[in-house]
């Protein structure tokens, strides 16, 4: 989203406003908040199956299902609420983008590209946050979110590697369930290498400097080394390759990104 705003700023005529900023942050984290508590609340009874999920806050009674289910349709409410005060565009897509991130948790009972529809939702992000700046559709944030897409889904993959037995039993659907878990991984640094050739073409698109090449760099070099840390017979280091890698790609490649269109 940060990417997506300052990169409207900064390539278009359209001047930096607090307001606008502070728009896109909340729609975001209530976008957030609908998806994740909605993905608890449908999968209340598959996850206190799954010895893995069972301490989730739903199956562990920390929280009962209704109260995930009103703080699901608290937050959808106030994000397309917030949507209005942006434009006129971010308003009439706001009931889309919240049918494709609450729309993910069915996925899976159906179609193994479900990785793929959690990619789509947060791809939304970059897109989302240039369309709030100007109204308007452009090349740079769609190779962005085409980017995440990518991103999203590979790393996805991996995580749901750790699920791949239990979701046979169970019958639910994911791309190791389907291809086996040597297959997915291939995949899934298929995925992650279309995500660093969209990177690499995002900064010749807009003739950036090193600052950029720096972040991108570090990024790339980051997906590498989450898929060095998985193998189909070593799961055990999946949470470091699924939290802690991303998280940290995601913040040194959106700082060094936006210290690039300022310095």
């Amino acid at each position: 989203s940060f990417i997506g705003f300052f990169s409207a700023i900064t390539y278009t005529d359209y001047v930096f406003e607090w307001k606008i900023l502070i728009f896109i942050i909340l729609a975001m984290i209530f976008a957030r908040n609908s998806a994740m508590g909605f993905n608890r609340y449908l999968d209340r009874n598959i996850d206190k199956k799954n010895p893995r999920t069972q301490q989730r806050e739903i199956p562990a009674g920390k929280i009962s299902s209704k109260s995930a289910l009103l703080f699901v349709i608290l937050n959808s409410v106030l994000f397309i609420f917030i949507t209005y005060f942006i434009n006129w565009l971010t308003l009439l897509l706001s009931p889309v983008a919240l049918l494709v991130v609450l729309g993910y948790s069915y996925t899976k009972r159906f179609t193994a590209l479900c990785h793929l529809v959690l990619g789509l939702g947060l791809a939304l992000a970059p897109i989302g946050a240039y369309l709030s700046v100007t109204g308007e559709f452009a090349l740079l944030p769609i190779v962005y979110s085409f980017a995440v897409l990518l991103w999203t889904s590979g790393f996805d993959i991996i995580y749901s590697l750790q699920d791949e037995s239990f979701d046979k039993e169970n019958k639910l659907k994911s791309i190791p369930v389907i291809i086996g878990k040597n297959n997915a991984l291939l995949l899934s640094r298929f995925f992650h290498l279309l995500t660093a050739f969209l990177i690499v073409y995002a900064g010749f698109l807009v003739h950036t400097n090193i600052l950029y090449w720096i972040g991108a760099s570090i990024f790339i070099g980051l997906l590498l080394f989450q898929h060095l840390l998985v193998s189909p017979n070593n799961l055990k280091r999946v949470n470091l390759a699924f939290f802690t890698t991303n998280g940290i790609a995601s913040v040194v490649f959106a700082f060094f990104t936006i210290l690039d269109l300022y310095f």
